[in-house]
């Protein structure tokens, strides 16, 4: 377990500056709750009640900002192996191919598998790679409130033994998906799941690259000279209270004691934490979307891609 004092101090950052933002991303659980409810009782999959237009016109617009190919996207929601409890995760694929493609890992933020996360996985599949919008928490546990997900968060970061495990154990679900290269695989994610690509990394994850947008930086369990072999990109808000700057110049000493290859720090210019997320807007609280960060932070992924997978 970590230390507490750093538990406490994490903990104590991210629930100050996340209540707004938290508002938000309930009422997506919420949508998500009644269309899994709807579901069971019309008797089909939730992949098929879970359409665009469920989405906010916020996140519609995320979507459509990743043209549709020739070929269509096929999701679905599906249980697997998480080692200690089951998981429930979103795959996205392109639906006409059956070539073997590169595979992303999505990781969600600490309110678990909600719509954004999942247009995210979508824009993936549309981009040609083989998407897996992963599950951190477990199939049936699911935070509807902020105490719920700040209690969910902080199991994880107090336990980086176990975050690992799980970002891990999601992780090798991907690589055994029959359209996936193994040779060619990914994590990013998104707040709390920015963390988790992080750790990925450094438990050693044989992976090409990792992707963090505004993820926390801290770690309780530094990465150990070697133990690195991804590349490494994060995305980070200059603006971000979450991720001050002395975060991240720790997370750039930690990087070179460790002797990390390769790895990249992005500041966008007066973005906020959730920068790429639709719909956050509360300035005050220290989380914003911005377009111009959204934009770019999604490039500067893709152009990733493109090298590492290459």
């Amino acid at each position: 377990m970590a230390d507490a004092a750093f538990v406490g101090e994490w903990l104590s950052i991210v629930v100050s500056h996340h209540t707004a933002l938290h508002f938000y991303l309930r009422e997506q659980i919420k949508a998500s709750v009644k269309r899994s409810v709807l579901a069971r009782l019309v008797g089909v999959p939730s992949e098929i009640v879970t359409n665009e237009s469920s989405l906010t016109p916020a996140l519609q617009e995320l979507l459509d900002s990743v043209p549709e190919s020739d070929s269509p996207v096929s999701t679905n929601t599906f249980r697997y192996d998480g080692g200690d409890t089951e998981l429930e995760g979103f795959f996205a694929a392109p639906a006409k191919s059956e070539e073997k493609r590169p595979g992303v890992l999505v990781l969600h933020d600490w309110f678990g598998l909600v719509d954004h996360v999942k247009v995210r996985a979508q824009m993936l599949a549309r981009l040609g790679y083989v998407a897996l919008a992963g599950d951190v928490y477990g199939a049936d546990t699911r935070p509807a409130s902020n105490d719920e997900a700040a209690g969910l968060a902080g199991k994880y970061y107090g336990d980086v033994d176990l975050f690992r495990a799980r970002v891990l154990a999601n992780l090798e679900t991907l690589r055994a998906h029959p359209r996936v290269d193994p040779s060619r695989i990914a994590v990013m994610g998104y707040c709390f799941g920015g963390s988790g690509a992080l750790e990925a990394a450094r438990a050693g994850a044989d992976v090409k690259g990792v992707v963090a947008f505004h993820g926390g930086l801290g770690t309780s369990k530094p990465a150990e000279p070697g133990s690195v072999t991804a590349s490494v990109l994060v995305l980070t808000g200059a603006e971000d209270p979450v991720v001050p700057s002395q975060a991240v110049d720790t997370f750039e000493d930690e990087l070179r004691n460790a002797g990390v290859a390769d790895w990249q720090v992005v500041n966008y210019s007066g973005a906020m934490h959730a920068f790429a997320v639709p719909d956050t807007n509360f300035p005050e609280m220290g989380a914003q979307f911005q377009e111009t960060a959204n934009r770019r932070s999604w490039q500067a992924m893709e152009d990733f891609f493109e090298e590492i997978f290459a």
